[in-house]
């Protein structure tokens, strides 16, 4: 079949959540409609990920050389009409119907921001937002205004955890966000010889952030969210969602552009010891975080569950 939904996934030094994440994702959604791409930061464990990679052999590696480049290459090679992206600590525990997902796209083209898989009625409601219900094929499914939201997850519009956008809204709001420029192409890298000079006086963050160029996925996130806060007349004004189908298990930070307050890896989660166990036979379980589903887009270590099989 045709696919219909890019998945881009940034993953760096945890290929035991990435493999987590890919086979939740393809036990949830249809693998066949969706081609996933994996930005991958080689760093640690490599031979841990090229076993992870066979494993999901469908998978585009891409190895990361620059981040900044490698990402937009990725969304230009992109053939399908919508775009999901995702974090290596993300795991799904239910799903919904692609067909219901189209439908909304095709019905609501003119309010959709874009699909949620993090978005649940129950956690909004008790936030405060407004949220409305509709029927699609049969089934209910809810929106938020992102504009007005009173959550910090509904009025957060731009996401990598598991929201499916329109590829023509992604570029969009990239050719807004980021520089294209040529010569700031081959000058303003995070590691260029000017952005070192420069970096004496200001923060690489700040002049990067000035030029339009993200350098990680936390800036890349961030950065597009925040131009889509201060351009709404420009942007669609609705999240659609059925349910929560998905949480960031949250247990070690490997990017340090922002904090992680979930992070535990002073404890038993560091990524060196989770690539051990991931060698002795240890994967996530899926199988219990179905049984005993997450209430909000972002859990801690209460919800990280290994089994060896």
């Amino acid at each position: 079949m045709k696919k219909r939904i890019s998945n881009i996934v940034f993953t760096k030094n945890r290929p035991l959540q990435l493999d987590a994440y890919l086979e939740s994702l393809h036990n949830c959604l249809p693998p066949d409609r969706i081609q996933t791409y994996v930005l991958y930061k080689e760093e640690l464990f490599s031979s841990t990920y090229r076993s992870v990679f066979r494993k999901y052999e469908g998978c585009i590696v891409v190895e990361e050389s620059d981040f900044y480049r490698d990402v937009l290459k990725v969304i230009d090679a992109v053939d399908t009409e919508f775009i999901l992206f995702g974090v290596d600590d993300v795991v799904y525990f239910d799903s919904v119907d692609i067909a219901v997902i189209e439908e909304i796209f095709s019905v609501h083209s003119d309010d959709i921001f874009g699909f949620s898989f993090r978005l649940g009625p129950d956690s909004l409601r008790h936030a405060g937002d407004d949220i409305q219900s509709s029927e699609i094929l049969g089934q209910e499914v809810w929106k938020v205004p992102w504009k007005a939201g009173e959550s910090p997850h509904s009025r957060y519009p731009f996401e990598l955890q598991a929201t499916v956008y329109r590829t023509e809204l992604v570029r969009r709001i990239m050719a807004n966000c980021c520089s294209r420029s040529a010569v700031a192409d081959r000058l303003l890298t995070p590691d260029s010889a000017l952005i070192r000079l420069l970096s004496h006086l200001y923060s690489t963050r700040s002049i990067m952030k000035s030029f339009g160029y993200f350098f990680s996925p936390n800036t890349f996130e961030s950065w597009n969210c925040r131009w889509c806060r201060e351009h709404p007349e420009s942007l669609p004004t609705s999240l659609y969602f059925q349910k929560l189908c998905t949480s960031a298990i949250q247990v070690n930070m490997v990017n340090t552009s922002t904090d992680n307050t979930f992070d535990a890896s002073g404890k038993q989660y560091t990524v060196e010891s989770l690539n051990e166990r991931y060698q002795d036979g240890y994967r996530f379980d899926i199988d219990w975080l179905r049984k005993n589903r997450p209430t909000e887009p972002h859990s801690g270590e209460e919800y990280f569950k290994l089994s060896k099989r």
